[in-house]
This record gives C-alpha cells, sequence and structure tokens, in this order.
C-alpha cells in the first residue's frame, strides 16, 4: 500500500511540477524533427508535427488528473449525500431517490456521456460536469445501504427519539462509518473518470486543441501506430499507472474496512 501511495503521490507532484524542470514546450512545432523515436533529447520521442511528446505527456497529465479528481470528488459528494438522506429518512423519500437512482442507472453510462458531450462543445468543466452527472449513481446505491444499517443501530434510534438534530446525528455518528465506503468510492471514482475523459478524447469528443489530455495523446498516435508507437504508448502507460494505483490504494482500503467490520463482530 505504501508504495502505490507514495508512487501515485510521486506520479501526480512530476505531472504538475516536471514541466519547471523539462523546460521543451509541448506546443513547440519542429518539421526537422517529426516522428523521432525517443531519444536523451526527447524522452518519449516527438508526434507528427515535431512535439515532444514527454512535454505533452506532462502537460495533459494535468488536465486528465484535474477532470479525474475534481468529477471523483463531486460525484462522490451527490452520492454521499442522496445516499445518506435515503437511509436516514427512508420511506417516500427512500422509494422517490431509489427511483432516481433506477432511471440513471438503465441507461448506459458510456453512451449517456457520448449523448451529451455531442451536444456540448467539450471543455475541462464541461467533461468534469457531464461526468460528474453520470457517475454518482453508484456511490449513492452502497451509502444508501450502510446507511440503512446504520439507521437500525439502537444508539441512533435513541437520538432520533431523544430530538437530537439531524445534521449533529449525521456528521457525529454517520460520517465516520461511512468514510471508508466514501474513500473505496472516491479512488474507484477518479479512475473512472480519467478513463471516462480519456475515452471521449480519444474519439474526439473530449478536449479539443490546443488543450490537450492523455486521451487525445492517444488519439493522436493511433493513425500512425505501425511507425510511432511511443506517440500512443506512453499515454496509456501513464493511465494505466494511474488508473492501477488507485485501485490497489482502493482494494487496501476496502480490505482494512472489512478487517475492522470482521474485528467489531
Amino acid at each position: 500500500m505504501r508504495f502505490y501511495g507514495w508512487f501515485l503521490f510521486g506520479f501526480i507532484i512530476i505531472i504538475f511540477f516536471g514541466n519547471f524542470i523539462y523546460t521543451i514546450s509541448p506546443y513547440d512545432l519542429n518539421p526537422k524533427i517529426i516522428l523521432e523515436a525517443p531519444s536523451l533529447e526527447h524522452f518519449f520521442g516527438t508526434d507528427r508535427l515535431g512535439r515532444d511528446i514527454f512535454a505533452r505527456i506532462l502537460q495533459g497529465g494535468q488536465t486528465s488528473l484535474i477532470i479525474g479528481f475534481l468529477s471523483a470528488s463531486i460525484t462522490s459528494l451527490i452520492g454521499l449525500f442522496i445516499g445518506i438522506n435515503a437511509g436516514y429518512f427512508k420511506g417516500n423519500i427512500d422509494k422517490s431517490i431509489t427511483i432516481i437512482i433506477d432511471i440513471f442507472l438503465t441507461f448506459p453510462t458510456f453512451f449517456l456521456l457520448l449523448a451529451l458531450v455531442s451536444y456540448i462543445d467539450a471543455s475541462i468543466f464541461v467533461l468534469v460536469f457531464v461526468l460528474s452527472i453520470t457517475g454518482w449513481m453508484s456511490m449513492a446505491r452502497l451509502i444508501r445501504s450502510e446507511s440503512f444499517s446504520i439507521s437500525n443501530k439502537p444508539y441512533i434510534k435513541i437520538l432520533k427519539l431523544s430530538n437530537v438534530s439531524t445534521m449533529k446525528i449525521i456528521f457525529k455518528y454517520y460520517a465516520p462509518l461511512l468514510a471508508p465506503i466514501f474513500l473505496v468510492s472516491f479512488t474507484f471514482g477518479v479512475g473512472g473518470a480519467i478513463l471516462g475523459e480519456s475515452a471521449l478524447s480519444f474519439l474526439g469528443l473530449g478536449i479539443n486543441p490546443p488543450q490537450m489530455s492523455w486521451g487525445s495523446i492517444l488519439s493522436d498516435g493511433k493513425d500512425v501506430m505501425d511507425i510511432a508507437w511511443w506517440i500512443s504508448f506512453f499515454a496509456g502507460l501513464a493511465i494505466f499507472l494511474i488508473t492501477f494505483c488507485l485501485i490497489q490504494i482502493s482494494d487496501y482500503l476496502q480490505y482494512k474496512t472489512n478487517t475492522k467490520d470482521i474485528q467489531k463482530v
């Protein structure tokens, strides 16, 4: 766990601060070095316009990570709010929320993304918004399920009968018990959002030039894969490393949560 955590932290630091050390611009065009293979001068080679791939990976990584973490944060908070309300109040509120969740889940998420992005000019904030409104359902269902079990605990029923304020009960008693599930879902959400943005950008429906992301870099290299593998390879490797580390961290958090639950029993 520590290895993956430190690796992820170091990777993010390199993405956001590496351009202060590696000063080659990701936008500079150089017709003399078109499709140049990786070398000491250009670590990850160059693309069809002579642009440095390593510099573009750093710049594009900032876009992908911002979209991933922002959309996962919004998605997790929406899911947390909706799930707690359903589990705490129950009754008609829970039934209404369950119907809304089921309606959203009936649509294939990726095709819903495609439909939304097709009618909106993509940008960082548009993609964050689109990914957020199409990804909160899983978090809401998990939180709702756990909130139900918390609501059935004797001390929660006593607090409700004692007219303790709803906000105090939620923040003091629900929040600590829901935190592990929230963190697990958040880490999965970041990886899922990065993959979602990459897929949309790869299809030409995501980030548009001159902005770039790992998905758009992948898309740039798909037509020259047979003669310039490095264009798509390093962008794909970056996506893999980030999502793999997030999944490992999520699995560890889930294991620790299950271990604590077993010990309580």
